[in-house]
């Protein structure tokens, strides 16, 4: 007879346990709340009940008490008045008789202190020979014979029980009920209300949960419904956003892998058309051939060297040749390289510092490598007339780098999206121009690995504007690095 075998060797027991499990923890969450919210509605009734029960029985004991106590006061005045005195008053207190209140009942016994306070004849609050404070005094009953205090009856206690079938017996039954009903009533509201408010707390839980395991099996973009704005609903939303982001990714991911194939397929394929032409002898071998094989195997490094330095700056591994430097002077350089060409294409270049600027502490060719993508991306949409400006100032603890042109702008759905890599607003305008998409990627990724940001303003029509922002460093810092260069 064959077994069925299960994996890793499971027992099906474990097996169907190892496949609950996610399921099963939810569910005792849901009970561990609701157990939570039982236990607290039971301690809460248990201690109401105690509370109140202790309450209600030493208010009965004291109703019970002074029901009893004028036929007992006036046994101790007689008693007083004929023998003149304290003495043989214990007999008084043996005579149920004289505790006896208008109902039959016999009051608990109370205890009797002389007028300075030593107990005569004690119970069990007041032993006999100890002595009552003042305050207990103030709450006693005073015997009065002849216009003069004598003493002092104070509460009574541990007297007989009510006989059953009594009032008070009667009375004590129907509280204690009372008592046990709202108990057990506050109970079962706690486990009612505790039931549904674990079930309300746990259910964006277990969404959760599902729309998790629907994202682990590669179905990105998964999203919860956002029932509250506590901070279940702070997660659901941070979840969604997550959700969403990852799926965006893998869409930009497989897009730069089209995009990386095809900017690499062009120049090979014009590579390798003109020297299999040449190998064959398809076409003689001239200098123009050989000038465009050149150009093309120069993009081709282009594009693999702008792809190792976004994957260093990606990993945070881009080294950087920290060393203080002037804005003008950066500025400067970057207009010294374009010069030539703002000239060819009719374009003004004017650059603009405000004085006394300080030192920024940046590696001065991963900076001008930032200034040049910019520059290349201005020239590249700034017709002939218009003017590339390039400026400096300081706002607060930072130095802001400008790149501001006068060309076609930048529509704006698109500024969002525009450090992107391969992004390309106008695909059609930048193909054959030399731009692998990734300039302002990199441009980015250089800028933050200075510690600083990168934003762009534009308007259609008007012109767009880049804005690096370089925080200032230290006087110390300044210092300890003019120490080191020297």
């Amino acid at each position: 007879m064959s077994s069925v075998r299960h994996p890793e060797g499971q027992e099906p027991s474990q097996a169907r346990r190892e496949h609950w499990r996610p399921l099963l923890g939810v569910r005792s969450l849901t009970l561990k709340l609701t157990a939570a919210f039982l236990v607290v509605g039971l301690l809460g009734a248990l201690l109401v009940a105690v509370f109140v029960g202790q309450r209600t029985q030493r208010a009965f004991d004291q109703f019970v008490s002074e029901r009893g106590q004028p036929r007992l006061m006036a046994e101790l005045v007689r008693h007083y008045r004929s023998n003149g005195g304290w003495a043989g008053v214990e007999q008084v207190f043996e005579r149920p008789d004289a505790r006896q209140g208008p109902g039959g009942q016999t009051a608990p016994r109370p205890a009797l202190a002389n007028p300075a306070g030593l107990v005569l004849v004690g119970n069990g609050r007041h032993p006999t020979g100890t002595r009552v404070q003042l305050d207990e005094r103030t709450r006693a009953m005073p015997i009065i014979v002849d216009t003069t205090i004598v003493g002092w009856l104070l509460e009574g206690s541990g007297g007989p029980l009510p006989g059953q079938g009594s009032p008070e017996a009667g009375f004590r039954q129907r509280v204690t009920r009372a008592i046990i009903y709202s108990a057990l009533g506050a109970a079962a509201v706690a486990l009612l209300l505790g039931s549904i408010l674990a079930r309300t707390l746990t259910r964006p839980l277990r969404e959760l949960t599902a729309a998790t395991q629907v994202v682990a099996k590669g179905a990105l973009g998964q999203q919860v419904t956002v029932h509250s704005r506590d901070e279940l609903g702070v997660l659901a939303g941070s979840f969604n956003r997550m959700s969403t982001d990852l799926a965006r990714a893998s869409t930009l991911r497989r897009q730069m892998t089209a995009d990386i194939a095809h900017d690499l397929r062009t120049p090979l394929s014009v590579i390798l058309g003109y020297t299999e032409a040449l190998r064959e002898g398809k076409l003689p071998p001239e200098q123009e051939i050989f000038d465009t094989l050149h150009i093309e195997a120069q993009h081709l490094g282009h594009l693999i060297d702008d792809l190792r330095t976004l994957s260093l700056a990606d990993a945070g591994e881009l080294t950087l040749a920290r060393q203080a430097v002037t804005p003008q002077a950066l500025l400067e350089r970057a207009a010294a390289a374009y010069k030539a060409q703002t000239q060819e294409q009719g374009i003004a270049l004017v650059v603009a510092v405000a004085p006394a600027l300080p030192d920024v502490f940046v590696d001065p060719e991963r900076t001008a490598q930032v200034l040049g993508n910019l520059l290349s991306n201005a020239l590249r949409y700034t017709p002939a007339g218009g003017t590339i400006t390039l400026a400096a100032e300081r706002s607060g603890t930072s130095i802001h780098l400008y790149v501001r042109d006068t060309g076609t702008g930048i529509a704006a759905d698109a500024l969002p999206h525009i450090f992107e890599r391969f992004y390309r607003a106008d695909a059609s305008r930048q193909q054959g121009q030399g731009s692998s998409g990734l300039g302002l990627a990199i441009a980015k990724g250089i800028v933050e690995a200075h510690g600083g940001a990168i934003t762009v303003d534009s308007s259609v029509g008007q012109g767009t504007t880049f804005t690096i922002t370089i925080p200032v460093p230290s006087t110390s810092a300044l210092s300890s690095q003019r120490m080191a260069d020297q």
